[in-house]
């Protein structure tokens, strides 16, 4: 891969190999583990601190959109449904795709085939997201450009995200996973495995991870009487949040998730 230095023509064709899928801000690995390319990030950036804002689309009724990199049309094989959709230009958008009104891709991110990203929903900037997706209406996949080095959120291939869903700080959901309708994981969230009776927790270093096929759903457990206001809060019975992995897939959870051919 060629270096990438500043400069608007060679801007241009980093926006042009994002969105062509050549370049990623995180990519797959034999091992199933994720490499985090941050040149791509510390890119993207420099775009932003050396180009200018314009105006984008002056044909349009009402106000013309205005940014430094444009908007996308969509390429042959993505249904873009009229309605006050977007995707900024350097992302990817695979064929097969349906993006329904409104809803918004940004910068870096990479969307694979046949994903549905649904009314409302948000794929934040370098958010990685797999084949056959459905983000349902509303959720909200977080993006990340700084810090540099930092792991986008990343959604791996034919994962359900509930309705209203926000997936923040380089969380990692595994393949074939199932978010309840709003299910919020940030890089520290708890989550407790009830069947495989264990906390999952994210670090700094390794932010949080879903298991493959793990069907999670919102919780709430006790403050515990480990900090001075503690006590406090368990007299009054407070809560915080925190997900539970009620199940693992199966032939059941299958058949209420099947993505609708007809659809796409």
């Amino acid at each position: 891969m060629p270096e990438w230095k500043p400069g608007r023509k060679n801007g241009d064709e980093l926006l042009a190999a994002l969105e062509a899928g050549e370049v990623r801000a995180a990519e797959p690995l034999a091992d199933g583990t994720w490499r985090v390319n941050a040149w791509v990030k510390e890119a993207i950036l420099e775009l932003f601190r050396t180009r200018s804002a314009s105006p984008v689309g002056e044909q349009r009724e009402l106000w013309p959109f205005v940014d430094k990199f444009g908007v996308q049309a969509p390429e042959a094989g993505v249904r873009l449904v009229p309605g006050g959709s977007a995707v900024r230009r350097g992302a990817y958008v695979a064929k097969g795709c349906v993006l329904m009104p409104p809803c918004y891709v940004n910068i870096g991110a990479h969307v694979g085939a046949g994903t549905m990203i649904d009314s409302h929903a948000l794929v934040g900037s370098c958010a990685q997201i797999g084949a056959r997706v459905h983000v349902s209406a509303a959720a909200q996949i977080g993006g990340v450009l700084e810090p540099v080095g930092a792991r986008p959120v990343i959604v791996e291939d034919e994962v359900l995200v509930g309705g209203q869903c926000g997936l923040y700080e380089g969380v990692l959901v595994r393949a074939r996973a199932v978010l309840g309708a709003g299910v919020i994981l940030t890089g520290s969230t708890k989550v407790y495995d009830l069947v495989e009776e264990r906390e999952l927790i994210g670090t700094l270093e390794e932010p949080l991870e879903i298991p493959a096929g793990a069907v999670v759903v919102p919780g709430s457990r006790p403050v515990t009487q480990q900090r001075p206001f503690d006590l406090w809060a368990t007299h009054r019975r407070l809560h915080v949040a925190c997900a539970l992995i009620v199940k693992y897939r199966d032939a059941q959870t299958d058949a209420r998730t099947a993505l609708e051919d007809a659809l796409r």
